[in-house]
């Protein structure tokens, strides 16, 4: 009777043991997920920062080169095309991620284009309203680089989790996956040629 009432025992603990341990993987997992999900709320809330300077800078551009019609409408164009893209961060894939990054892009390439055409009006470059936009601009490019920069923090803190052993059993169980990473964009790592 003592042996079986020992045994009985071990049982029990070995059996709270294991689920002590699976509780809290599945939670640590649990909030480094939610860490991630945080983390791309904050990216996509600085890219909408972008997104919301865009009409105005258009339209203090718009007063000084009018005649630059096919330039403030392709800003205008990938604004709505950015704007437009969201990913629920809960589903966030290597695919999803691509057509963001792709539509930010042709975003802010769009912007240094609006900005490169300034050049040839002296007077909108010293217009205070286009100097203070432009102002925000460069801080808003800036918090985007630093946020994606923590996004990718986050994720790599996931993913290492979700793939280290045994913690990877419990994250296949109960269907965790890899979270994709912001890239540089393709050629980003040959420096640009200058020539005065």
């Amino acid at each position: 009777m003592k042996k079986g009432i020992i045994v009985l025992i071990v049982v029990a603990v070995v059996a709270l043991g294991i689920f002590m341990w699976v509780k809290g993987t599945y939670n640590g997992l649990v909030t480094k997920q939610e860490g991630v999900e945080l983390a791309w709320s904050q990216v996509e809330n600085v890219y909408q920062r972008r997104a919301d300077l865009v009409p105005n800078l258009v339209a203090t551009v718009k007063g000084y080169a009018a005649h630059e019609k096919e330039t403030l409408e392709g800003v205008v164009s990938a604004r709505v095309k950015a704007t437009q893209m969201s990913i629920d961060p809960t589903k966030l894939d290597e695919a999803q991620m691509k057509k963001f990054q792709e539509a930010q892009g042709e975003l802010g390439n769009a912007i240094g284009r609006l900005l490169m055409i300034t050049e040839n009006y002296p007077e909108l470059k010293a217009n205070e309203n286009f100097l203070q936009l432009q102002a925000q601009l460069e801080g808003t490019e800036n918090r985007i680089t630093v946020e994606r920069q923590k996004f990718n923090e986050t994720a790599k803190g996931y993913n290492t989790e979700v793939r280290k052993f045994p913690a990877n059993i419990i994250a296949g169980m109960f269907g965790f996956e890899r979270k994709p990473y912001f890239e540089a964009k393709e050629g980003a790592d040959v420096a640009p040629k200058v020539e005065f």
